[in-house]
């Protein structure tokens, strides 16, 4: 096996036990990045001369005995929204072209400390306003959308060019790209992981997350970016995250909510028939599985946009205003139609997320996790803007996959997306799992239980980026036709 195809919690044993430097990996990442790249477009930028440094000196310190943990010395990508002193946070936007910051954000400092080798920033859709990050081709099939807006972070690491990234998540940025790339992301509890110096899309909605192979890797990362930060408003203080805060394999007595509405309208049949078979699973490990009404989901959209879109336009007022022609046509709809938005919507908004918050609390109590799609269809085709249901009806294909994502961001519960297979067309699926306010360790466990029953766990994805099966799969289902040029 070569570095690059690593896991990180491989990677890192390997560099403990002395099999593998922190150069050799990081060289062979690299390679894999100068291979792909021209393809899948990634990064906006790749500092490979600094990042070869960095493991020079990650070997250096764990040679004479220094070694700081799992992330000493492993190659990563941060969406280019983080902060990292004397770098560009460009945002993949005009408006942030000559854009350095001047500070490390909280995150970038806390990998910095565990000894993580930084690669370079990885795209986003501009200013994590979308969900296709449009600059950036799916991992499995360049002809697809990369899922956004931390495309970038999800396809560099389904792709071997990252052995983890971070990303953000303000209505399932992290969760849709890598449920689209067939790899694992963690939104976690609002406000457990400080947003200091990352760039803000929707203040009461936005939350860093890791994006990785493997469940492990996930909780690796989280243990390095949990903690107390004074400088962010919405800080959830708790102590950090361990590595390994949960029992493994055994599910016994655990309570799996399995949503009879909601999470399965208009989805795909073979994302619903993949998520089921994974829930099965979770119930043959010992869980038990609890049928479960999502509560308020007539507001789900609403709220939603509600909130998100007047913050977004409060923190562009400025640049909207000086520059407008510098935003890509899609965002600056966005931007304006914000200015349109009243205060009265606003607080709407708000009281009815309060009630939103208190309803799924009400509901979490009766179960530990709930188990449901990320996303209702897989990759969509680059240019793709509609999808067509069974019921006739038709919706946009961000707002189809931001309908199952949005609710964990809306209440600030923690969610979990894990691949669980593949549709007919080869494209990965990936089920998510929610679950308590600060029940990080019990997504994990659930994750990283069924995890360990596939033996395709932690796979990058196919080395042509084309799917095995997809020359011969059949056109898809009449479920979830795809209708070019037609908006909901």
């Amino acid at each position: 096996m070569r570095p690059y195809e690593l896991t990180l919690a491989a990677a890192a044993a390997a560099i403990r036990a002395g099999e593998l430097s922190p150069v050799e990996l990081t060289d062979s990442v690299l390679a894999r990045a100068e291979a792909v790249e021209g393809r899948l477009h990634a990064f906006v930028t790749l500092r490979a001369d600094e990042a070869r440094a960095s493991a020079a000196r990650a070997a250096h310190e764990i040679a004479a005995g220094r070694a700081r943990g799992p992330l000493h010395g492993v190659p990563m990508g941060l969406k280019d929204l983080i902060d990292v002193k004397g770098q560009p946070t460009t945002a993949s936007s005009s408006v942030r072209a000559d854009h350095v910051a001047d500070a490390d954000s909280a995150v970038a400092a806390r990998l910095a400390d565990a000894g993580a080798v930084l690669l370079g920033k990885t795209h986003t859709h501009e200013f994590a306003y979308g969900l296709t990050t449009p600059q950036t081709r799916n991992a499995w099939d360049a002809g697809r959308v990369a899922g956004g807006s931390s495309g970038g972070s999800a396809v560099a690491v389904a792709a071997g060019e990252a052995t983890f990234a971070l990303g953000t998540d303000t209505g399932g940025s992290i969760r849709v790209p890598a449920a689209l790339n067939g790899v694992v992301g963690l939104k976690p509890t609002y406000g457990l992981v400080p947003r200091d110096g990352v760039t803000s899309l929707s203040w009461s909605l936005d939350h860093v997350g890791p994006v990785t192979r493997t469940v492990e890797d996930a909780a690796l990362v989280l243990a390095t970016l949990t903690g107390h930060d004074p400088r962010d408003p919405a800080d959830a203080t708790v102590p950090r995250q361990g590595r390994r805060p949960y029992p493994e394999g055994d599910l016994t007595g655990l309570r799996v909510g399995v949503p009879r509405n909601y999470y399965f309208d208009r989805v795909a049949p073979d994302v619903e028939s993949a998520v089921r078979d994974a829930i099965d699973r979770l119930r043959d490990l010992g869980a038990e599985l609890v049928d479960v009404e999502i509560p308020m989901t007539r507001y789900v959209q609403a709220v939603q946009w509600g909130l998100m879109v007047p913050e977004a336009t409060s923190y562009h007022e400025r640049t909207l205003r000086a520059a407008p022609e510098l935003y890509a046509p899609d965002v600056r709809v966005l931007l304006e139609a914000g200015e349109l938005l009243l205060a009265g919507d606003y607080l709407r908004a708000q009281r009815a997320r309060t009630l939103m918050r208190r309803a799924w609390t009400r509901m979490l109590d009766a179960v530990d996790v709930i188990a449901a799609p990320t996303v209702p269809l897989t990759a969509a085709p680059a240019g793709q803007q509609s999808v067509q249901w069974a019921d006739g009806s038709v919706e946009s294909v961000s707002d189809s996959y931001v309908r199952l994502s949005a609710p964990a961001n809306i209440t600030g519960v923690p969610a979990l997306t894990v691949p669980v297979g593949q549709d007919r067309a080869g494209l990965p699926v990936g089920m998510q799992l929610i679950g308590r306010p600060l029940g990080e360790r019990t997504v994990l466990r659930v994750g990283s239980a069924y995890e360990a029953t596939r033996a395709d766990a932690g796979r990058l994805a196919p080395e042509t980026g084309t799917p095995a099966a997809a020359e011969s799969m059949p056109p898809a289902p009449p479920a979830a036709r795809h209708l070019p040029g037609r908006r909901s």
